[in-house]
């Protein structure tokens, strides 16, 4: 267990109820750690979409949203969404407990 792995389990716990994280995700639940500390509340959808991309090349370099996150359709582009609150929510709660 790392420095990160707190964060991450934060990030998980501010997820919207509807939001449904892919099975054996907290390796990319990490990487969200990491986007919290570089960009805070700054992160956005795309950072989002390049962190699952790092992690779903691992798994299936075959995905079909394997692509840069302009490419993508609106409503694939949607499901970033509920992970960049989440990481925004997270961000603002920890600055709160550390100020």
């Amino acid at each position: 267990m790392s420095h990160l792995d707190p964060i991450a389990d934060l990030i998980r716990a501010c997820l919207p109820s509807e939001a449904r994280p892919p099975a054996g995700s907290d390796d990319l639940f990490r990487i969200y750690a990491v986007l919290l500390q570089a960009k805070g509340e700054q992160v956005t959808d795309e950072d989002v979409h390049n962190a699952w991309t790092a992690w779903t090349q691992t798994t299936d370099d075959t995905h079909k949203a394997l692509v840069p996150f302009h490419d993508l359709d609106a409503r694939t582009r949607a499901l970033d969404a509920p992970y960049t609150l989440a990481i925004r929510t997270a961000a603002r709660r920890l600055h709160h407990s550390t100020a």
